[in-house]
C-alpha cells in the first residue's frame, strides 16, 4: 500500500492510514490466501502490526490465519508487541532469545548479517510454507525483489502524494543499468474506493 509517488509512509514513519477500508480488506483476503506473512522488523517498530486475517462479515477466510514471520536480525521486537505471540516465527542471525511467546530462530546472514533470503525460504518451506506473502518494509521487498524471488505484485494506491522524503515502498535495488530492472507485466487494474488496485506478474 503506497501514495501515488510509492511512498508507504511520512518522513516520520507515519503509515496508518494510507489507502482506505476496501483496500485493506482485500489486503485481509490476500493474507487468507497465503501460507505466511512476512515483514521486517522496521514494520513491527513503526505500526506494530498484527498480520493477522480481520474479515468478521467472512468467517471462512477469517479462520484461515497464516504463520507470521518477522525478518529480526538484532532480536529488537518487543516482546509486549502484538506480534510476539503464538504462531510468530521470528528469523534472527543471533542468538535466539525468548520474544514473548513467539518463536525464535537463527538462520544464516548475508554480508549484511541480515537474514539471508534463501535461508529463510528453507526455513519457511521446512514448515510447509509454499506461498508467502510479503508486506513490508522497503528494505525487506528489495530484497526479494533484487533476488528475482517476487513472483507477483498486489499493487494498492492511495491518491495522495507524500514526497521525496516519506519512507519508499521499495528501497534501493542499486540498478546501473534499465536492461538489469526487474520486469512486470499488468494483469489487471480495479478501482476500490478512492484507491486503485494494480496486479502483476513477473516476466520470465
Amino acid at each position: 500500500a503506497t501514495s501515488l509517488d510509492g511512498r508507504m509512509g511520512t518522513s516520520t514513519g507515519e503509515s496508518q492510514w494510507i489507502t482506505g477500508p476496501q483496500s485493506r480488506a482485500q489486503g485481509h483476503r490476500l493474507r487468507a490466501g497465503h501460507d505466511a506473512v512476512l515483514v521486517g522488523v522496521e514494520t513491527v517498530l513503526a505500526d506494530d502490526p498484527r498480520l493477522t486475517v480481520r474479515l468478521p462479515e467472512e468467517p471462512e477466510l477469517e479462520a484461515r490465519q497464516p504463520l507470521r514471520v518477522v525478518l529480526d536480525s538484532k532480536l529488537r521486537t518487543p516482546s509486549f508487541a502484538r506480534i510476539a505471540v503464538t504462531g510468530t516465527l521470528i528469523l534472527t542471525t543471533r542468538e535466539p532469545m525468548q520474544v514473548g511467546a513467539a518463536e525464535v530462530i537463527r538462520v544464516a546472514g548475508d554480508p549484511s548479517n541480515r537474514p539471508n533470503v534463501d535461508a529463510v525460504l528453507e526455513t519457511l518451506a521446512a514448515r510447509g510454507v509454499k506461498s508467502l506473502m510479503i508486506e513490508g518494509g522497503g528494505r525487506v521487498a528489495a530484497c526479494f525483489v533484487s533476488a528475482g524471488l517476487v513472483d507477483a505484485i498486489e499493487w494498492f494506491r492511495a491518491p495522495i502524494l507524500l514526497g521525496g522524503d516519506g519512507r519508499p515502498g521499495l528501497a534501493a535495488l542499486n540498478l546501473a543499468r534499465l536492461a538489469h530492472a526487474p520486469q512486470y507485466r499488468r494483469l489487471a487494474v480495479e478501482p476500490l474506493g478512492d484507491d486503485l488496485w494494480e496486479r502483476y506478474e513477473r516476466r520470465t
